[in-house]
């Protein structure tokens, strides 16, 4: 039987193969000029091909050719090769801010693009300010920023975690396992460590005010401004207890016969707990004020300065003439025509004021211009008014005292008048002049004012009371604490060895690798003391591991012991968080494990990485 020959244009492609592969491999060619080789025997043999197929095929395989621009500005790495990259670019971040965990972390200094100088020890803080060029490296800095925007804390466990879970990953990729098989067992590790810090979870009541310092304590106790813990906590406290308030917020679909609506807390510190920082005094004189001040004189220096119980009127209008908002001739062909203009003025602005008057308030304050008219009338009736104040802070004097923001004075009503302030009075704070509205009843908002000794110093303690804030508002949205000390990430380190034992396959090492990862924190914690690391979280895994046991004993299989034991981040030593008063909040350490779990499984998928600069003119 007579053998099928080669198909039409075979012989073609087997020559088109040896003069690509001469082409391309010609090392002393440049590798623009081996391409304009290789495009050549492909259109000659496009032209020159019998079969169509064959020449469609040519031409799709000369047009991928040019697909991507490797010129010389154009750096591409794929592969394993592109995947060590990005773990050696986040072991790098990582080891920037590890010596900056725990109370007895370091400080870094930073100079920023102005010439500015930032001391802190803050995770994100550091980030910011640092410039990295490795496009892994940027995204996990962005961690860091998407941490304190979410819950405010945390911001140097989530790199430090999300750095040593892709460490770990690194002699599976090594070892040729494919990377969705590790994104896999991760995974599986994520929601098994969830369901451990939800048993390990302690509710608590936002009244009980020992139980809410200690917790407090933990955030701000590795922070610059620990030496003065007490005062730091009891602003914190103050400032986030005063602005939250509950809302009723829709929880089902009406008609359902069950009640619509649930008490839920609001509480907004960026827009109502505005920071005041005014260099020079003490900080032991650093106080939250049951009130609102701001940085405002009067307008008029025969104006009252301090008035008790006042009856105060936010506006946002001009208390002057109306300009034209486009420009305006006016001819004039009689004299008198002059004269009745600006009596015309005169009147606008009186009947203004006048409405105003007629509510007898005390105080007036207005977003915009008082024109010097108004303000004499305004001084004769012993009213004391203030211009220009930001929306922001008129906003908060409406909520502290009470009263509604007029927008024309001819719709003014007794009810937008507000009497919730105790006292306003104005105080000369080292060259500025200070307006003060203090003493209000039942505030819902409030002014921080820090006093320090240079700008620095005000700048490191507003960032830890930020701090400090977000975790007591974190507690008042999710009751739930965990133990802190790296105690909850030793207790996740054994619950997921002990669950990985169950575990077959492939995807064992990288639910058991998430474990040991969870040991980084306890590990940083111990180094940063300057204790033996070694032998101190041997001794911390062995505790956990013997309740483990314990429980197992006692209650069978199922059984899930609480373990408290932590690491005391001042003197290195062991001790149980429950009795030594160390808490986290629930919802800080979920978000920590969930993002640095999340990114770590990203960054493990990524097989390609291509920079390069645009051409000119595109």
């Amino acid at each position: 039987m007579a053998m099928a020959g080669p198909p039409p244009g075979m012989g073609q492609i087997m020559v088109l193969s040896k003069s690509l592969h001469l082409a391309l491999s010609a090392s002393r060619v440049p590798m623009t000029r081996r391409f304009a080789m290789a495009t050549r025997h492909l259109q000659h043999c496009c032209k020159s091909s019998r079969s169509p197929s064959i020449a469609s095929l040519l031409t799709n395989i000369m047009r991928s050719i040019f697909l991507l621009n490797t010129d010389s500005k154009t750096q591409r790495t794929h592969g394993r090769q592109a995947q060590l990259g990005n773990i050696h670019a986040a072991r790098a971040v990582a080891d920037i801010i590890r010596s900056t965990l725990g109370p007895r972390s370091m400080l870094k200094m930073l100079l920023d693009p102005m010439g500015g100088i930032v001391i802190t020890n803050d995770g994100n803080c550091i980030l910011r300010e640092v410039d990295v060029s490795h496009p892994t490296a940027k995204s996990m800095i962005e961690l860091s920023r998407a941490q304190d925007e979410e819950v405010g804390d945390g911001t140097t466990s989530v790199i430090i975690l999300a750095g040593e879970m892709l460490i770990n990953a690194e002699p599976f990729v090594r070892a040729n396992v494919h990377p969705t098989v590790i994104v896999r067992g991760y995974n599986y590790a994520l929601q098994e460590a969830l369901s451990i810090c939800e048993k390990l979870a302690l509710e608590v009541d936002v009244r009980d005010t020992d139980r809410m310092k200690a917790l407090v304590q933990s955030c701000i106790g590795t922070k610059f401004s620990s030496r003065w813990n007490d005062i730091m906590i009891d602003m914190a406290l103050k400032a986030v207890l005063t602005v939250a308030r509950e809302t009723a917020t829709p929880t089902s679909l009406p008609g359902d016969g069950a009640d619509i609506y649930s008490q839920k807390m609001e509480v907004d510190i960026k827009r109502y707990a505005k920071v005041e920082k005014i260099p020079g005094g003490e900080i032991s004189d650093c106080a939250v004020l049951s009130g609102v001040m701001f940085n405002k004189d009067v307008t008029h220096s025969k104006m009252r300065r301090r008035i008790e119980n006042p009856r105060i009127l936010l506006l946002d209008t001009p208390l002057e003439y109306k300009k034209g908002e486009s420009q305006t001739n006016v001819e004039i062909t009689d004299e008198e025509d002059w004269n009745t203009l600006l009596k015309m003025e005169e009147e606008y602005v009186e009947n203004m004021c006048m409405e105003i008057i007629a509510f007898k308030p005390d105080i007036v304050i207005t977003e915009k211009g008082v024109s010097d008219l108004a303000q004499h009338y305004f001084a004769k009736a012993n009213i004391t008014a203030f211009r220009r104040l930001r929306k922001t802070d008129n906003n908060r004097v409406a909520r502290a005292t009470g009263a509604t923001i007029v927008s024309r004075t001819d719709e003014i009503r007794e009810g937008d008048i507000g009497t919730g302030c105790g006292l306003f009075e104005m105080r000369k704070i080292g060259e500025e002049y200070f307006a003060f509205f203090e003493e209000c009843k039942n505030p819902k908002a409030c002014t921080v004012l820090l006093r320090g000794g240079s700008k620095d110093v005000l700048n490191e303690i507003e960032r830890n009371l930020t701090d400090a804030m977000q975790v007591v508002r974190n507690v008042v949205f999710d009751r739930r604490l965990l133990p802190g000390g790296g105690a909850t990430e030793m207790a996740v380190s054994v619950g997921l060895r002990k669950a990985g034992l169950k575990l077959e396959g492939v995807q064992q090492g990288p639910f058991l690798a998430v474990g040991e990862a969870m040991e980084v924190i306890p590990r940083t914690l111990a180094q940063n003391c300057g204790v033996s690391v070694i032998r101190t979280v041997t001794e911390l895994r062995a505790k956990h591991a013997a309740t483990y046991e314990e429980a197992e004993k006692e209650g069978g299989e199922g059984a899930f012991p609480k373990c408290n034991w932590g690491i005391d981040g001042t003197t290195g030593k062991l001790v149980d968080m429950e009795q030594f008063g160390i808490w986290e909040p629930f919802s800080v350490k979920i978000q920590t494990i969930k993002t640095a779990v999340e990114s770590a499984c990203m960054i493990l998928r990524i097989d390609d990485i291509v920079s390069g600069s645009k051409k000119k003119g595109y």
